[in-house]
């Protein structure tokens, strides 16, 4: 059986054309290659992103229209969903090895910390997921397949720091280790066709902005981090192409369209003894912020056209896409919002639907991606309102360690700490998402034809 020629997808969050002038490494692949922007998706995020890479899809074709939506038969908002199952369409791993099955050719494939990794047919994947108490208590750990996979990682490169893969102490330390655990990977396995996420620029571009002066050093720590998958493909002779699934751009201001649709009467919410919650079966309609992308979803035509009348209002809202708009956007899917809103270069849409700070939700000031009804970039900050943070954070840790019950309650409610965003498209191509290739990559030109010029350099297609 004859092998496949490897491959290696560097994914570097948040890199542009722009900034590739301070990453020498990636920098010297693209002069032997290929080296130039590359036209993303909308919305431009994580999940969307991925999944038309994988798929050669629009959203309207794979069916993810975010990091999360609201789901219309349970009515639910859920975000950061893992099932591969969720992808309609083929992915490049699916169609690689039917197409390697059929030609006698071995593939083996590797998902690591690539988004929709749980269920995907790879015969190596690893994914950040905690381990869940029955009292609420959450212990942070990764998931692998084969199961002995994530222990053996953690053997070779210490524990994952998952406190820098998110949250307020996000940072270089989680990207490091998910460069050195794949170049371990692709060293000692060799397989066919790697993927690799490398999201160290998302944190500091969001907090402070891509024009900050420390942006430079920032895309000179992904660069040394990306250089480790490089060194170890090139042992193995695999190619490498490295992208970016979108490029951050400064914001001022933020808009939050659940307020709007509240103050209308068309948003309800039930309150408690745990705050304020969003009623979705009595709420007429109720929006979904993902970054500068807002899905709105309403239950009949004339909440709709209403909904679409207080948005076209509002001078924080660029767009709002319906019917042939949609479907021009490439978001014409039931997952969709039935209004699809855009934010101006220099905003983004906050989701919260509270009208008094004093009945937020509990979960508005932690770390909680999978309660909130949105993305909340503010979970990259620890809030200024507390005099000794690193005090409260130490006494909070004892009450974890002495067994009683805490809540890690730190998140700040001000958006305008927020410095950067993505969702939309840049106006310029520079501050959009980029290719570097090793080789000349003819005919990739945007996030969708990556697949199949996967297949084409494996020798599949």
């Amino acid at each position: 059986m004859s092998d496949c020629r490897p491959l290696v997808w560097v994914n570097v969050v948040g890199l542009t054309p722009r900034l590739l002038a301070h990453a020498p490494r990636l920098r010297e692949l693209g002069a032997r290659g290929a080296n130039r922007p590359l036209e993303g998706v909308l919305p431009a995020v994580t999940c969307t992103a991925q999944a038309s890479a994988l798929t050669g899809l629009s959203p309207a074709g794979h069916g993810i229209v975010g990091n999360g939506w609201l789901h219309r038969d349970t009515g639910e908002i859920r975000f950061w969903l893992q099932s591969n199952a969720l992808i309609q369409g083929e992915t490049v791993f699916a169609e690689a090895r039917r197409l390697a099955r059929a030609q006698g050719k071995a593939f083996t494939a590797a998902r690591l910390f690539w988004w929709f990794n749980q269920g995907a047919p790879a015969d190596l994947s690893v994914t950040p997921k905690p381990f869940y108490g029955s009292d609420g208590s959450k212990v942070f750990g990764v998931h692998g397949h084969p199961p002995t996979l994530a222990a053996e990682l953690e053997r070779e490169c210490g524990p994952f720091p998952f406190h820098a893969f998110w949250g307020p102490r996000a940072g270089l330390a989680s990207t490091d280790w998910i460069a050195r655990t794949s170049a371990h990977l692709i060293r000692t396995r060799r397989p066919t066709f790697t993927t690799v996420y490398l999201p160290h620029l998302d944190y500091d571009l969001q907090r402070l902005g891509p024009d900050h002066p420390g942006t430079p050093a920032r895309v000179g720590e992904v660069d040394a981090a990306a250089g480790r998958v490089l060194d170890a493909a090139d042992e193995i002779g695999a190619e490498v192409v490295a992208f970016s699934e979108y490029g951050i751009q400064p914001v001022t201001r933020s808009v939050r369209p659940n307020r709007i649709l509240r103050r209308d009467r068309l948003l309800a919410v039930r309150d408690g003894p745990f705050g304020e919650t969003i009623d979705v079966y009595e709420s007429p309609a109720v929006a979904v912020c993902d970054h500068q992308v807002a899905h709105v979803y309403t239950q009949d035509d004339a909440t709709r056209i209403r909904a679409r009348e207080l948005f076209e209002q509002e001078s924080g809202v660029a767009r709002v896409l319906e019917g042939e708009a949609r479907a021009e956007a490439g978001l014409d899917h039931e997952r969709a919002g039935d209004l699809v809103l855009l934010a101006p270069p220099d905003g983004w849409f906050a989701y919260p639907y509270w009208l008094d700070e004093r009945r937020a939700p509990d979960f508005a000031r932690t770390v909680d991606i999978h309660r909130k009804p949105g993305y909340d970039p503010l979970e990259l900050f620890v809030s200024p309102r507390i005099r000794f943070p690193k005090l409260k954070v130490a006494r909070l840790l004892l009450r974890k360690k002495l067994g009683f019950r805490y809540r890690m309650d730190v998140i700040p409610l001000d958006p305008t700490l927020v410095k950067g965003s993505h969702g939309v498209p840049p106006a310029d191509a520079e501050d959009g998402p980029v290719l570097v290739s090793g080789d000349e990559a003819a005919g990739v030109r945007s996030l969708r034809d990556l697949k199949l010029h996967a297949l084409e350099r494996m020798g599949l297609a």
